[in-house]
């Protein structure tokens, strides 16, 4: 019973979606998924692929997955990993499989360069804040998330 984590293939997209469906769920919000497994087959293996994944699978069942991409800070003069999602299922928390996620992404970041490995975290989830910390990554509560989007983005965009 090994935990294996690797960089996802196509046919682990329903997998995938699957997981991104669980974490809405845990992060009290059911109905926001409208990815489809198309959307997220093209953005991971498509032509320019917009962000990568890993999955830990242990004698072959998927128990949690990551997806990041790159960023660009100005400031370091490098790009950077961002942690979009990480989940771990269930019956897999407490076992490790957060950590080596969390782990294997911070060795993708040393070996490609990168100057940071950045994420968000829910204010209400304080099991993750916990598990980020024990981790030694630093929660910075000067910064706050932007967001426009849907009509927002319109909008902001003067097309509206």
């Amino acid at each position: 019973m090994t935990l294996t984590i690797r960089p996802a293939t196509p046919d682990d997209v329903p997998t995938i979606l699957l997981l991104v469906r669980e974490l809405a769920v845990f992060e009290r919000a059911p109905d926001a998924v409208d990815a489809t497994e198309p959307m997220l087959a093209e953005a991971l293996f498509g032509v320019h692929p917009a962000a990568e994944a890993v999955l830990a699978t242990r004698d072959g069942v998927a128990q949690g997955f990551a997806l990041f991409f790159h960023n660009f800070s100005t400031w370091t003069g490098r790009r950077g990993l961002y942690l979009e999602d990480l989940y771990v299922t269930p019956e897999a928390r407490g076992a490790g499989v957060g950590t080596a996620l969390l782990r294997h992404l911070a060795g993708i970041a040393l070996d490609r360069g990168c100057g940071r490995f950045e994420w968000a975290v829910l204010d209400w989830n304080q099991p993750a804040k916990a598990f980020y910390a024990q981790m030694g990554a630093e929660l910075l509560d000067e910064w706050r998330i932007g967001r426009a989007a849907g009509d927002a983005l319109v909008r902001l965009a003067g097309r509206g």
